[in-house]
């Protein structure tokens, strides 16, 4: 699965399509984050056989245009969409709990019910929340996935019970996510899906690591070595 509207991968369009010839990949699933984005979304779907799409409003977008189940359901409706989302709640940043939040993801189960089509779920530091209206709402009816998951074992359980696939991407290799990797061994094979647009995150948080710890070097030793060693060597730690 990749997020299609990300500038990243929409300048990288053919390069994507190489790499994914070389590799035996011969499916890509273009994510939905917003309704302004989708039409950009589909077109990428509609360009190339072997592209699907989805429709939705991501959970992390306060103040993006709201859609309705009557709408997600007419969207849904074109043949290369292949699914409801991204959806799903995401309290990392909303530490309010935003009651919109949780409407949003309520109508977008509705939509994926009424349409019969999978969910794509996002939950980040929500997952109580997550997993009790995909139970009130009868998001098993749908099934999905639970994508880019760094939830523990319970919650990867309770999804699975409700007929979700689990989907891990690259965060399940940084050195601080040992859990989660234990949690990817309790996941069944055939439930696994592995998640390709992470690249962004996985890079973000290793800029992100290389600039704290040169920080740190540079207030403990003023004879910092060069920085292609350092870096080298921060690398190799994370």
């Amino acid at each position: 699965m990749a997020k299609a509207s990300s500038p990243v991968i929409a300048q990288a369009l053919a390069e994507l399509r190489a790499a994914m010839a070389a590799n035996g990949v011969t499916h890509a699933l273009c994510i939905s984050t917003t309704i302004a984005g989708f039409p950009k979304v589909r077109s990428i779907a509609e360009a190339h056989g072997n592209f699907w799409c989805s429709v939705g409003v991501h959970p992390d977008t306060e103040g993006a245009e709201e859609t309705t189940q009557e709408e997600l359901v007419a969207l849904a409706s074109h043949p290369k969409v292949v699914a409801i989302g991204e959806t799903g709640l995401d309290y990392f940043r909303a530490t309010d709990r935003p009651e919109w939040q949780r409407e949003r993801f309520r109508t977008h189960i509705r939509a994926a019910r009424k349409t019969r089509k999978p969910l794509i779920i996002h939950t980040r530091s929500a997952a109580e929340d997550t997993i009790r209206i995909m139970r009130e709402e009868g998001a098993g009816d749908a099934g999905g996935v639970m994508h880019c998951f760094t939830e523990t074992r319970e919650v990867a359980m309770d999804a699975l019970d409700l007929g979700f696939y689990i989907s891990f991407s690259g965060i399940v290799t940084f050195k601080s996510a040992a859990a989660l990797r234990e949690v990817a061994r309790e996941v069944p094979l055939d439930r696994i899906v592995a998640v390709v647009n992470e690249d962004v995150i996985m890079q973000s948080e290793l800029d992100n690591k290389v600039r704290a710890a040169r920080a740190q070097i540079r207030q403990q030793n003023d004879d910092m070595p060069p920085g292609d060693v350092l870096e080298k060597q921060m690398l190799e730690n994370i």
